[in-house]
């Protein structure tokens, strides 16, 4: 039985089970699968935190109700200068800030799903991101990570580290039964801090010898913080304090962009991490969010540029990048020349497995009768079946593997095109 023929079967039996009601966690063996995991390519994910401006990044200039609903913050149509909309096809373009990735929209590594997110609408931050990270919509309780229930899938087998993650103490995408490895942002995880000291290492050692929870805690903390150090001031070393005195303490594009060539440093040292966490804040642009210029163009250009840091590092032929945010925002500016919280985003895939340099999905456009309260953009893709998709045919998770990141995802069949055939 080829691939393709494979992935139709499974595709066919997870629709023939849903539409029957019957779960697909007691259908294990089906379609089980014995090959690991996750050694066929590195998964990375970006999360944008506060809820980025899809309609701003991916422009839909072409649609006529676009230039009426942003009338301060629309992005001129495309007339070929950097002051306007990068033309992609007849429908989207991409904002001027992020022409870094244009390379790799024409060389066919970078796409998009245009209206997708959370199926039921979420204006809390707190409660989108939660219901996120744990890919269980509606769930805003505690539970584990979406990226560490993938992890886990190997536990029982494998006892190495698969898992990493920069910037943030403790992302709940992270949190579960399998170790992350959690590493400080920027310049800070180039410090080793109190334990380069041979004397207060050996006396915080000494004090944290035990067999309890919180000693073993300590010293696995110490080990991975020395360890990291040491692997960032080797072989990338000089090119990160260029980076770092180039930019004199500047913010974002410092910040993220270090992250990302750290992501990477560490993961080619450790063959063993599999999947990567990077995230971005101040994304929130409720007031003076700006066009061409202006705050929301500024951090579009860092993000563009951490993306193609993280393209260098992440391009082998089974890697995959993948950007996504709580929720997208309102289709039409505010009276701060703003936006505010909206529903339906864009969520972005890199990699050589994906049928890039066109988006992928449904798209209604902007009349306000296609829009979700007739304000937003509406989700017609659940990203836990975007994700699903990609996780059963780039990297060949069996049906029950998939169940298990995300309960209760679907097979959506206008996104059999998102990847390519193997």
């Amino acid at each position: 039985m080829s691939i393709m023929s494979g992935i139709l079967n499974r595709r066919r039996f997870l629709q023939s089970a849903l539409a029957t009601g019957v779960s697909l966690r007691h259908m294990t063996q089906t379609f089980a699968q014995n090959a690991p995991l996750l050694d066929r390519g590195r998964l990375i994910v970006v999360f944008l935190r506060g809820a980025y401006d899809g309609l701003s990044a991916f422009v839909p200039y072409s649609d006529p109700y676009y230039a009426e609903l942003r009338r301060n913050t629309r992005i001129p149509y495309p007339d070929g200068s950097m002051q306007s909309t990068i033309r992609l096809d007849d429908t989207f373009g991409l904002h001027p800030s992020l022409a870094p990735l244009l390379p790799l929209w024409q060389e066919g590594s970078l796409t998009f799903v245009p209206a997708c997110g959370l199926p039921a609408p979420i204006r809390s931050h707190f409660e989108a991101q939660h219901q996120c990270e744990i890919g269980i919509p509606g769930k805003n309780s505690e539970a584990t990570g979406w990226l560490n229930r993938l992890a886990t899938l190997e536990v029982s087998r494998r006892r190495d580290q698969r898992l990493i993650g920069i910037g943030e103490a403790n992302p709940r995408i992270l949190a579960g039964q399998a170790n992350a490895r959690l590493i400080a942002r920027g310049r800070s995880a180039m410090q080793t801090g109190l334990m380069a000291n041979d004397r207060t290492r050996e006396a915080l050692l000494a004090l944290y010898s035990g067999n309890d929870a919180l000693s073993q805690a300590f010293r696995q903390g110490a080990d991975s913080r020395l360890r990291t150090a040491r692997e960032l001031n080797q072989d990338t070393a000089p090119a990160s304090r260029e980076m770092m005195a180039a930019n004199n303490g500047a913010g974002d594009v410092a910040g993220l962009t270090l992250d990302a060539l750290h992501l990477g440093t560490l993961m080619r040292a450790d063959p063993h991490l599999r999947l990567g966490f990077l995230s971005a804040g101040g994304w929130d642009t409720h007031a003076n969010q700006g066009s061409v210029q202006g705050q929301l163009a500024s951090r579009l250009r860092n993000l563009a540029l951490a993306l193609v840091q993280l393209r260098e590092n992440f391009n082998a032929p089974e890697d995959m990048i993948i950007v996504m945010s709580e929720f997208g925002r309102t289709c039409a500016e505010n009276g701060s020349s703003g936006t505010d919280h909206g529903h339906g985003n864009a969520l972005w895939i890199i990699g050589d497995g994906v049928e890039g340099g066109r988006w992928h999905g449904r798209w209604s456009g902007l009349a306000p009768n296609q829009l979700h309260q007739q304000r937003d953009l509406p989700v017609h893709h659940d990203f836990r079946n975007v994700l699903t998709q990609l996780l059963a045919k780039h990297f060949k998770l069996s049906d029950s593997h998939l169940q298990e990141v995300f309960p209760g995802a679907q097979w959506d069949s206008s996104l059999d095109g998102l990847t390519r055939s193997a």
